[in-house]
């Protein structure tokens, strides 16, 4: 009857829809009222059908509600984004009790620019992070959460607990509406202590180092070594030459891969530690790898999804033991094709753990390097020309590769940051990443038409809104993307590849990027847009993601072990579609965590270097002031309020502060002079000013450069023109 209801209000959206015009419409008779009565109360009580003041019902398009996640600024004011539309905006009395993060539905038409909140739907946060200091008077809390400053509070404290100066503190929100009502569960430590800032991240996110007691209990019955029993029914690779290929630092090596060169191409195998031999459904090591969802890595550790003693263990492809895995064997040809492949269980035994500044040496020609591998044959050679060969078909096809902004953040034992650099991306890490990509598409493949209950990574096309502020941003830079009504990934590859040798490209390759739909877990097969893949998924690494141990359980028992159940694949089905919901939120969660300890070891690093000069390139432009990005990947504001030389306006349509008496202009993808003006370290954030001639870099590029179907300079703007200083 509910789906009666709304498929009927959706294919009559101008009608009169009263109530005896719906049970009319829908042609019910008199025993069919109490369950459409029914039905109605739980519709509006799901918030999907609304009773207007005229007396008619509406779904939610047709009442201006939609959902949406709620960003509340500094100054109070909400935003909740829209598809192809502007931004709702909602000011602090239209809120609820809605806090920054939250998911909510707004009521607001598509015309308006205002809406209201009337429901909260998700909660994003039920802790909060707080901070005793001694202000002279007794001891009081302060949120860790600037942007909670001024929202009231009172605090359940236990009689036994008695905080000092500098007490840092876990709190529950015992209640959100009216002042929050907080309850003291945890002492973290003392601010200034190392490590505690971290920790107080961590734990911020609900995401803790430390893991149940049941849990660890389960770990004493898992075993050490594989045994010859477990190893039956098994392919056995053990003879053949396979390595791990990972970071300096990694412990947990979850994929090997071993490569042999054909009369047409390469046999490769990319094997999978078989973490789910270990981690049965329904045990407390199962229930914990959901509730973390994955490996959160942040500055100065790990915390692991599965227990060190699983994840740096048994499950580990450690060199040299035998370990039981899923292998996807594909036969990629010259032209980088994976004409055939197979996916089975295996045991194999890895040669050595390889790192990828080892094999980066190795593939620049090290002779010692080589010399000491040598056992290994020509493995990397081999394994490169067939990775390279992959790549080279996949940006045929139309993926995207996007210029990479993460940091390497070196800190000291006690979590001072010592050096900050853009991480190095060499040819080893690609060729695995090649690899593992490769393989993912093949399971995909096999699930989907195979029809087995799985987990998909989906990444959907940018929105049109998008995409237009993009091109807006684009030509303004003086380089034009021309794109159809629909966005195909080629195209974006092929502009991206056009700019490549631009001094802006790197701005613009993070200003398309944030142009994607995040991707997320789905348990249907959509497709990934920047990958430009019809069929994808995460198997690589079931250690550190929960989807990939998901993949894996249901190929073992529905391939390896043929189950036939259709009850046990309906109830399968239903699991996947709650773990991808679930793996996804935990996903987003754990790479907020990860954002916000960058950014506070960014603000520490930059506190010690107040007043230093750097050179750094405008990468986004407000109202109240630009970013700026150094070549080490700190980020800071140069606030309006610090261009003391002008009156500058901001040009939203042009994306950039013009001076209303000079016409000076800063805008989006402009090189600038700054100056350390404040790191607070605290909130991360990091602000800068302007030295020097206002900051300008005079333009050294070479006048009458070529132009291309994607790359357009631009000419002097005749419409610019300089105004009176306003009073």
């Amino acid at each position: 009857m509910k789906d009666l209801i709304l498929g009927y209000l959706e294919n009559h959206p101008g009608a009169s829809n009263t109530p005896s015009a719906l049970k009319e419409g829908l042609a019910l008779d008199t025993e069919d009222s109490r369950v459409f009565r029914d039905a109605m109360d739980e519709l509006q009580d799901e918030y999907l059908v609304f009773f207007t003041q005229k007396g008619e019902f509406k779904n939610r398009e047709q009442a201006g509600v939609f959902e949406g996640k709620i960003s509340i600024a500094r100054n109070g004011m909400g935003y909740v984004d829209r598809e192809d539309r502007a931004a709702v905006r909602i000011e602090e009395g239209d809120q609820l009790d809605a806090m920054d993060g939250d998911i909510v539905l707004v009521h607001c038409q598509k015309w308006q620019l205002y809406g209201q909140v009337i429901r909260v739907i998700t909660r994003a946060r039920t802790r909060l992070i707080g901070t005793y200091y001694d202000k002279g008077h007794g001891l009081h809390l302060k949120l860790d959460d600037e942007k909670l400053k001024d929202r009231p509070f009172k605090v359940i404290l236990d009689p036994s607990f008695h905080p000092v100066d500098g007490s840092k503190v876990l709190c529950e929100i015992e209640k959100y509406g009216g002042p929050l009502t907080l309850k003291v569960t945890k002492v973290i430590g003392h601010k200034d202590d190392p490590g505690v800032d971290i920790l107080s991240i961590l734990l911020d996110h609900d995401i803790n180092p430390e893991f149940p007691d049941e849990v660890m209990e389960e770990l004493k019955a898992i075993p050490d070594a594989v045994s010859e029993q477990e190893t039956e029914g098994r392919k056995d690779l053990r003879n053949e030459i396979t390595v791990t290929i990972d970071g300096d630092d990694s412990k947990d090596f979850d994929d090997a891969v071993s490569c042999e060169e054909t009369e047409d191409g390469w046999n490769l195998k990319v094997s999978i530690a078989d973490v789910s031999h270990y981690v049965k459904e329904g045990s407390a090591l199962d229930a914990e790898a959901l509730k973390r969802g994955c490996s959160t890595y942040v500055t100065d550790r790990v915390v692991p999804m599965l227990p060190h003693q699983l994840s740096n263990g048994i499950c580990s492809l450690n060199p040299h033991v035998d370990r039981l895995s899923i292998t996807c064997e594909m036969h990629v040809q010259k032209d980088g094709t994976v004409a055939d492949y197979q996916i089975y269980p295996s045991v194999m035994h890895s040669s050595e753990r390889m790192t990828y500044a080892n094999v980066n040496r190795i593939l620049d020609g090290d002779e010692e390097l080589i010399a000491k591998y040598a056992h290994l044959g020509n493995l990397f050679t081999t394994l490169t020309d067939c990775a390279d060969a992959i790549r080279r078909r996949r940006v045929e096809n139309g993926a995207i590769e996007f210029s990479s902004t993460e940091s390497k953040i070196t800190v000291d034992k006690n979590g001072k940051p010592l050096d900050i650099r853009p991480a190095e991306r060499g040819h080893a890490e690609m060729v695995i990443e090649d690899c593992m990509i490769a393989a993912n598409v093949c399971v995909a493949n096999f699930l989907k038409w195979q029809d087995i209950p799985a987990i998909y990574r989906v990444h959907e096309e940018p929105s049109s809104r998008r995409i237009r502020d993009f091109i807006k941003a684009s030509e303004i830079m003086g380089h034009k993307l021309i794109v159809g009504r629909t966005v195909f990934p080629n195209e974006l590859q092929r502009y991206l590849s056009s700019v490549k040798d631009e001094d802006e490209y790197p701005v613009l390759s993070m200003m398309l990027l944030r142009c994607m739909q995040k991707a997320k877990y789905d348990s249907v097969c959509a497709g990934h847009f920047g990958l430009a893949e019809e069929e994808y998924l995460h198997f690589t690494s079931p250690i550190r993601r929960y989807p990939d141990l998901i993949v894996h359980r249901m190929l073992r028992k529905y391939s390896f072990e043929a189950c036939m159940d259709l009850h046990e694949r309906q109830l399968d089905e239903q699991k996947c579609a709650d773990y991808a919901e679930s793996s996804s939120v935990r996903e987003r969660i754990s790479q907020d965590a990860e954002y916000a300890c960058d950014d506070l070891k960014k603000a520490q690093y930059m506190s010690a270097r107040l007043g230093e000069k750097y050179t750094g390139i405008i990468t986004s432009v407000t109202g109240f002031g630009f970013y700026v990005q150094l070549e080490n990947t700190v980020e800071g504001l140069v606030r309006i309020t610090s261009l003391d030389d002008d009156y500058y306006e901001y040009i939203p349509e042009r994306l950039e502060l013009c001076g209303m008496a000079s016409g000076r202009v800063y805008r989006v993808g402009m090189p600038v002079k700054i100056s350390v003006a404040a790191a607070d370290v605290y909130n991360g954030k990091i602000e800068f000013s302007l030295y020097g001639k206002n900051g300008m870099i005079p333009n050294k590029k070479k006048a009458g450069k070529k132009t291309t179907a994607y790359s357009q300079k631009r000419q002097a703007d005749p419409s610019r023109r300089k105004h009176g200083r306003k009073k």
